[in-house]
């Protein structure tokens, strides 16, 4: 746990303190009074549900939104600002989950994107450009090739190019959305420690994160937010995560998953060694109403399988039966959905939806026999399927004709669900389910997941999450290097014995 702050940091005017900010649109309240206060060199978490108004409130912070009421106030003064590049000049600056990184230009370009590039007579000074730019890789302990495109760098490179980019800008609000979503646990840690040399500089920093522990372990305070407000802001050594998520949601924490006990005798899908480019010999049985979870560690396997499973990657041997019948080798992803497989991916934005179009329009792409008849689409078949989903799945949008775009990313996943769901599937892949969602909505999601189970639908669900693969699923099966390392019943699974299946060992 971090301690930087201490009683000193009380005189001083908060680098950045939003009072009083309310925002509506369409006569709806996104923020009503919200507060938020961020000292010079602090980690601050911004948490809250998907809705909350976390994102509005960033928005505001940084020149995107102006507010209907309250203000904005940096180093203790009143600012307004009329855009982005004002915050920036300011050196309030935020990165969100997409970040905006040009992957055709290098490093160094991406690192002074906006700034004034060194030039002389009008000719770039590529040397003077290289070194401004290796100056700030080396405030962050970087050493990443100034000249490699920024579109082969790892994701948690691609993170550090865009924090360089923002102290290029002079930063000292920085401001994060999920960082952490595409990382694996060496790549958080290693941001982790650029975050607290950050810190240690002085820059105030705000980080919102749907990972609790990553907020414990990092943040020296934390903000709730909900229904637009500032529920409370307390230091991180004055609560607890079941304390955060009874304030987020609103209501006591209680049970997250619900009671298993659906999983029958009847074995809907056999798969008997399967091979594709990384999966190497898998065999496994699963049942009516079973949740098989599918852990390991990250490049094991466990997607690729869930790819093989539904067509979406060709798999050079093995066999897939469900419900007796065993699929062709080269069916593709069309002839395991006529088989009844359907597979909800885990990049939902890129993947799942199309996020200019609306919910009943993403809806009917993925039913077309269903909403169509001698080539004419049924728009009413189209509305009611949309509308079932939206009651059915608790999404929380204006209506069928929303863009998804404009939807939470729990919502988002939802509307990937019903896609899915509408189609009636014998067996639902489930890629990463609660990625990126708050807590509430994945208290939803496992409750749908029970529910589709007790219905006598088979759910495979990956999951990087221990807890949540242990808490959510009947059975679990560890892949490690491509290959089924271990097999356990989750009623008597823990952490221990399945990252020791996850590295290989005997448990």
């Amino acid at each position: 746990m971090s301690t930087a702050l201490d009683s000193s940091a009380v005189e001083v005017a908060p680098a950045l303190e939003a009072v009083g900010v309310s925002k509506h649109f369409d006569g709806v309240f996104a923020l009503n009074g919200a507060q938020l206060s961020v000292q010079p060199g602090e980690i601050h978490a911004l948490l809250g549900e998907n809705g909350a108004g976390k994102s509005t409130l960033i928005k505001v912070v940084t020149g995107l939104y102006a507010p209907d009421e309250g203000q904005i106030r940096r180093n203790g003064e009143t600012v307004a600002f009329a855009n982005v590049r004002a915050a920036h000049g300011a050196g309030v600056v935020a990165l969100y989950q997409e970040l905006s990184i040009v992957p055709t230009v290098s490093v160094a370009e991406n690192i002074l994107l906006g700034a004034e590039t060194p030039s002389r007579g009008g000719v770039v000074s590529w040397g003077r450009l290289n070194k401004r730019a290796g100056e700030q890789l080396a405030r962050l302990n970087q050493r990443i090739p100034l000249k490699k495109l920024a579109g082969e760098l790892s994701p948690v490179q691609q993170t550090m190019v865009a924090v360089a980019r923002a102290l290029a800008t002079d930063a000292r609000v920085l401001i994060l959305d999920e960082p952490t979503a595409a990382l694996t646990d060496t790549e958080i840690t290693d941001l982790f420690t650029v975050l607290r040399r950050l810190r240690d500089e002085g820059v105030a920093i705000v980080y919102v994160s749907h990972r609790l522990e990553e907020v414990f372990e990092l943040c020296d305070r934390l903000t709730v937010m909900r229904n637009g407000e500032t529920i409370v802001t307390r230091t991180i050594a004055e609560t607890n995560i079941d304390e955060v998520i009874s304030t987020m949601v609103g209501r006591p924490h209680g049970l997250m998953y619900p009671a298993r006990d659906t999983a029958t005798s009847e074995v809907v899908i056999e798969v008997d060694g399967l091979t594709g480019s990384r999966v190497q010999d898998v065999s496994f049985r699963a049942h009516a109403g079973e949740v098989l979870g599918v852990g390991g560690l990250a490049g094991s396997g466990r997607s690729e399988l869930l790819r093989l499973l539904a067509g979406a990657q060709k798999q050079t041997s093995g066999d897939i039966t469900v419900a007796g019948n065993t699929l062709r080798h080269a069916g593709g992803v069309g002839r395991a959905l006529e088989a009844g497989i359907a597979l909800v991916p885990e990049e939902r934005r890129s993947q799942g939806v199309i996020l200019g179009d609306s919910i009943q329009d993403n809806i009917a792409v993925a039913n077309i026999p269903t909403v169509s008849r001698a080539g004419w689409v049924n728009n009413r078949a189209i509305a009611r399927i949309a509308r079932s989903a939206l009651s059915d799945l608790q999404i929380k949008a204006r209506g069928p004709r929303q863009a998804v775009g404009q939807l939470s990313g729990g919502n988002q996943q939802k509307v990937v669900l019903a896609k899915m769901l509408s189609r009636k599937p014998k067996v639902l892949l489930m890629d990463e389910p609660t990625r990126g969602i708050d807590v509430g909505t994945k208290a939803e999601i496992y409750r749908l997941i029970r529910r589709l189970a007790a219905s006598g639908t088979t759910v495979i669900a990956v999951s990087s999450e221990l807890p949540e693969l242990i808490g959510m699923s009947d059975r679990i099966l560890i892949m490690h290097q491509g290959r089924i390392s271990g097999e356990v019943q989750a009623a008597d699974a823990d952490e221990e014995i399945l990252l020791s299946y996850a590295y290989g060992r005997t448990a």
